[in-house]
């Protein structure tokens, strides 16, 4: 039974009502995979093993260019957005760590910061830097890029910066610092291509070298925004490039929403495996750009065929199978808690599809090039309803069957809009 903020005896009357039935569901489909050879009791038992970080940004409200709605009962610091986490946590039981970032997470007692996590049955995920961002009494502007801006003064602020980040990973227990730079241009000729990808390797050197023994540096490309004409680490294989002249701990991190329309993300995950430079996941999803959408709202087939190379990945590690996975959304017209809870769902989903892949089938099938055979043994685990078996887990984990339901309920955010202070309107997605 997890810790939180919700009573767990509220959890399970809340179970009560739908139980039957889910037995029922659960039942019914466990018959259906039998016949395929499939015991669901071993898949539900792999599910609960999986786990996804939160983003401690993505636990308030997001926005736009042009604005962000507040909503009443959001977190404004650190602890209300652990406070959220642990509710999410409780009811969905596949997401115990937060991803902080920095400064917008910076306490004074981070030894205390992760007492308090400990008491609500969480813990931190990767570190992530800020270099895209002006703060306040900073000695130089990120305006014109962070590790590899013509300034070596900026240089040394965003080395330093991330090396701080590092030192407050280590006493939160976390053991990777996820780096993601802003740097490009707007314009032709702005800089020079590659003299910036040289200094962004030379800076995130000195960062490397800073690492714990047992710490990875993640590196987060991204094709565009906000730098519109060119991004210096803008693609997989830029970053698999630096990551590979940076040494063995640093490895790519793969957001869903930082590639052009159309690439075929499931295929950089192979590739990325099979450089050793497989390191994590970014889940979100996308419509026209980095939307930074719920994950699986509006491709859940994509998601399930990057899971599909995620399973043969941990099936076949030849150079090892470790990668960070966490939700990475921004909210801007539902609360945060419900968007999170939705996505954990979806993510749980496509990977136990993706287990249920007649992995025999599909290999056999590829070798004598039966491409409509191939595709449909990845057809059939797509289309299973998987609902009762990320039920299941859940119930035996102490969380809630019905996770949204049971959120609702308490109503959560009408309590916390008495205790917490009021979010103004604000512009922009921070």
């Amino acid at each position: 039974m997890s810790k939180g903020p919700i009573n767990p005896d509220q959890i399970m009357v809340g179970n009560d009502p739908v139980l039957a039935g889910h037995r029922d569901d659960y039942d019914s489909l466990g018959r259906h995979l039998s016949r395929r050879g499939i015991s669901i009791d071993d898949i539900t038992a792999q599910l609960a093993a999986f786990s996804l970080a939160i983003p401690s940004w993505g636990l308030g409200r997001g926005g736009t260019r042009f604005a962000k709605f507040a909503m009443p009962g959001e977190p404004t610091n650190i602890h209300e957005k652990l406070e959220d986490a642990a509710i999410v946590q409780q009811l969905c039981c596949i997401t115990p760590r937060v991803s902080p970032h920095f400064p917008w997470d910076r306490v004074d007692d981070f030894v205390g910061l992760r007492e308090a996590a400990t008491s609500m049955g969480l813990e931190f995920d990767a570190v992530n830097s800020n270099t895209f961002q002006d703060q306040k009494d900073q000695a130089h502007s990120y305006q014109y890029g962070s590790l590899s801006a013509q300034d070596k003064g900026v240089r040394d602020q965003a080395i330093a910066h991330n090396i701080e980040c590092i030192a407050a990973g280590t006493l939160l227990g976390s053991q990777a610092l996820t780096v993601w730079v802003a740097d490009g241009t707007n314009f032709p000729g702005q800089q020079d291509f590659s003299r910036s990808l040289d200094r962004y390797i030379d800076a995130a050197a000195e960062v490397y070298a800073a690492l714990p023994t047992d710490w990875r540096m993640l590196l987060e490309h991204k094709l565009f925004e906000p730098a519109f004409y060119s991004s210096v680490i803008s693609d997989w294989g830029s970053s698999a490039l630096a990551a590979q002249e940076l040494g063995p701990k640093a490895q790519c991190l793969v957001d869903l929403g930082h590639h052009a329309p159309n690439v075929n993300i499931e295929q950089i995950v192979a590739r990325l495996h099979r450089l050793g430079k497989l390191g994590g996941f970014h889940f979100n999803d996308s419509k026209y750009g980095d939307d930074d959408l719920d994950s699986g709202s509006i491709n859940p087939h994509q998601l399930f065929l990057v899971f599909n190379e995620l399973i043969e990945a941990q099936n076949n590690p030849r150079t090892g199978f470790n990668p960070a996975y966490m939700i990475d959304q921004s909210h801007n017209v539902t609360d945060p808690i419900e968007s999170m809870l939705s996505s954990a769902e979806a993510i749980a989903a496509a990977c136990t599809k993706a287990m249920l892949v007649d992995r025999a089938a599909l290999h056999e099938a590829q070798a004598c090039n039966d491409v409509m055979a191939a595709f449909q043994s990845l057809r059939l685990a797509y289309r299973t309803d998987v609902t009762p078996i990320l039920a299941e887990a859940r119930y035996k984990a102490g969380g809630a069957l019905m996770p949204l339901n049971a959120y609702r309920s308490i109503e959560w955010r009408l309590l916390k809009a008495r205790h917490r202070k009021s979010v103004g309107l604000g512009a922009g997605i921070v």
